[in-house]
Parts: structure tokens; sequence; C-alpha cells
């Protein structure tokens, strides 16, 4: 099935086990929600955690591939109904279902997103929000369509510095901003061969529904499921769509930027199962009022990142983190690293003191345990009326669209590719086929 039919359909058909649309019954008490899970692994337990901390949360379903994830899950929440296919938890419990989070593998993100939105399900979805460009347009059109409340997990976005940091370049603090350099020496790539042969599939793992609407494929063990599909073009996004997220989130919020002009990325030839361990992406966008005429954002990943730069010499030889990201602005540069760290102002060479106390943000707290909850607990006072998402998918869409031009240019390294946004398509034709995709029947 074509990922255009498909989201035309809005989640319904086969993808769907024949959900029929609805218009949720509201027989919740006005006081709690009523939460379904998507992926439980991992990030997906993380997610299971902070949501359900929330006092007002009542977990009511567990869905995930595999029953070692389901197990775990199930004795933190006994009461909760599990599933292995998020097709039939939707259809079968539609009305007892308030809100669902979403936390598969990338390339699932949208067709269980989809799904859940169709049903009018406010949606709390894992970052990167989708796999392909065409499913991040879709998912902020369906979610605009019909007034749910969305929020993507870029749990950072919620936190002390980097709303600090926002709030100092918006108000000038460097002036206008010129360059913006991001890296991350994160290694989501793989520059080996596809594996051959398969191996025996874990009693413990239903392998057709992992891979969902992608390819089908002979299992291997450590190369998928349930760490390494992030390396992989047909699963992730590699490190742009995993560190690349977080890290971009705030200049990108901060210069308040919409989807850029160009991107090349440098890194080597394709080989058509994994992404490059090195990328070197540098991005041209249209300026705003916070930047120059156009603004110019380079992102490195792998290995090494980032290379020697004057942009990133940090005063009296310091070091830099190993992870961050650095404003260039007409009246100096504001050095923000990742994570949980607070920015630091650079004029001439030397760190200047600032006045932060006037943005009443109140005393720095960084401890992961007290703020990690923070932007999931936004979510579910959304949902219950008391609150509004800071990283609805209005915003998470384009931020996504962004990483994903990034992602499809190392197809064509060192190649310049030129994005019309109003047509959601390459100038360069050979580059659009990648902007969606085939989705298998399961």
């Amino acid at each position: 099935m074509n990922k255009r039919e498909f989201i035309k359909k809005s989640g319904l058909g086969t993808l769907s086990v024949l959900l029929a649309p609805s218009i949720l019954k509201n027989i919740r008490p006005a006081d709690r929600l009523r939460t379904a899970h998507i992926g439980i692994g991992n990030q997906g337990f993380e997610d299971l955690r902070d949501v359900s901390s929330h006092p007002q949360v009542d977990v009511v379903a567990l869905c995930d591939v595999d029953d070692n994830y389901l197990a775990a899950a199930k004795a933190l929440h006994p009461k909760a109904k599990t599933y292995k296919d998020y097709r039939v938890m939707l259809n079968e419990m539609a009305d007892g279902i308030d809100a669902v989070i979403v936390s598969p593998p990338d390339f699932t993100h949208a067709p269980a997103a989809m799904t859940a939105m169709n049903l009018n399900k406010p949606v709390y979805c894992q970052k990167p929000l989708t796999h392909y460009v065409s499913e991040s347009r879709a998912m902020k059109k369906l979610a605009a369509e019909k007034g749910l409340v969305t929020q993507m997990g870029i749990q950072v976005h919620s936190f002390y510095d980097y709303k600090l940091a926002t709030l100092l370049i918006r108000d000038g603090i460097i002036g206008k901003v010129h360059t913006v350099r991001a890296w991350s020496p994160k290694t989501w790539g793989y520059n080996g061969t596809e594996p051959e042969g398969n191996d025996p599939i874990p009693e413990t793992l239903d392998w057709n529904l992992w891979l969902g609407t992608s390819a089908e494929r002979p299992y291997k063990e450590g190369f998928y499921h349930p760490i390494n599909w992030r390396k992989l073009v047909d699963y992730g996004c590699g490190t742009l769509g995993d560190m690349g997220v977080h890290i971009f989130d705030t200049p990108y919020n901060a210069l308040e930027l919409d989807v850029p002009r160009t991107v090349v990325n440098d890194c080597r030839p394709p080989n058509g199962f994994g992404y490059p361990e090195n990328n070197t992406v540098t991005y041209e966008f249209p300026g705003t009022k916070h930047t120059a005429k156009s603004l110019k954002w380079v992102w490195y990943d792998g290995p090494g990142a980032p290379p020697e730069q004057e942009d990133l010499k940090l005063p009296n030889g310091e070091a830099l983190h190993d992870q961050g990201a650095m404003f260039m602005g007409e009246k100096g540069r504001l050095y923000l690293p990742h994570f949980m760290l607070e920015p630091k102002l650079i004029v001439d060479g030397q760190y200047k003191e600032m006045d932060v106390a006037k943005y009443k943000l109140g005393t720095p707290v960084r401890n992961y345990a007290s703020e990690g909850p923070k932007h999931y607990h936004q979510f579910v006072d959304a949902c219950l009326g008391k609150a509004k998402t800071s990283a609805p998918f209005s915003y998470a869409a384009r931020l996504t669209e962004t990483i994903l031009l990034g992602v499809i240019a190392g197809r064509f390294p060192g190649e310049t590719l030129h994005w019309n946004a109003k047509e959601a398509k390459f100038d360069e034709e050979k580059a659009n086929e990648f902007l969606s995709g085939e989705y298998r029947e399961f």
C-alpha cells in the first residue's frame, strides 16, 4: 500500500483492523486521563513511567511486540490490558482510551499515531515525529483538522537551561544570529554490508508485527530489534534523527525558524542499508526577526564531531562538551552545551555575566528525575484542559521535516538540494522518491 493512500484513508482499512470512524465517548471522570501505550521497551518504558507518574493518569492498555517488555510493564500496571498489535488494541478499546502514547521505532510512529488520531485521540509521540516527510505533514494536518492535543517527545524542551537560552536569544543578547553549529559524536550509522541469512526468531518476539509497514526482511540477531534499528535506513533516522532533534530543538525554537531552503550532507556514499557513521549537514534557512537575512546551520555527528572550528573555540582553552550548540551573532556567541548545563555568553573571546533574573524562570533545577516528567505532565494537563503543550505537532512536524531533509541529503553526498516548502518537494526530482515510500500490508 502506498503511504499516500494510507494517509488519504487517515489510518483506516487493513492497517487498522477495519476501524470505523469513532467519536470519543467521554465516560471517564473529568479529572482522570486513561492512557494507552504503544511500544514500551527502552524509551517507551521511560515514557510509560513518566506519563503514569502524573497523579491523574490511569494506564489502561499496554502494547508491544515483545513479551518481555509487556511483562515488565504489566508488573507495574497490573490492571492494564495487554496487546501485541496496536490496531487490535485501538479497535477493542476505542471508547475506553482518552490519550495514546506512541513510542515504537521511528518507522511505526506515523502508522500508529495516525490510527489513534483518526479515532480522535490526543497523541504523545516520541521523536523524531515520523520516518518520512510526507508523514510529518499528514500528522500535522490531521491534528489541526481534529483539534487534538499533541506533543512530541523532546523532554529538554521543558527544561530550565533550554528555556533560558530561548529567552536570551529572543531578547537579542548576541544580536541577529547568522550561524548555528550543533554537534553530537554519537554513531547511529552502519558502514558495513547487509547481513546474509537469518536467525531463529525469539519466541517472545512477533517479528511480523515488529516489521509492521516496513518491507519484509528476515530476522537477524543483533541488527534490528531491540536497539540497532536506529542505524538502518528502513527503520530509523540515524544520529540526526536521534540526538539531532534534541540539540536542534532549542536553536530552532529560539530563532522561530521554518523549513530550510537548501541542504547538503557531506558523508560517505549511500549503501542502501545503513546510515553513514559521520555526517556534516549544512542548511540555509530564510531569515526571521532573530536572524540575519539568511541563516547558516551546520550539524556534525559521528566519531570526532565536531572538527576544530574557530566558531567553537571556548575561552581559556576550555574543551567543548561532547554535545551541544553554538549561536553566532553580530554581538557575540551563545554556547549551549547538552544537556542540563547553563548557556554561556562569549564576547570578544571571553565569558560575560548575564542578568537572567529578569526572565523569572526561578532557581535552576538540574535533576533529570524531577525535570524529566515535566514535558509528559504538560501533555496530560493539556488533555485535561489545564495547560497547553509546548511541542505540538504544528511545531514538531516542521522541526522533523528539517531533520529528515538532512537525512535525505545523505543519499546524495556533497550535492546541494533545493527544497520547495510550498510544493513539499525538491527541485532535484531524483530526491523526491525519498519523501515517502511503500507500506507493507501486515
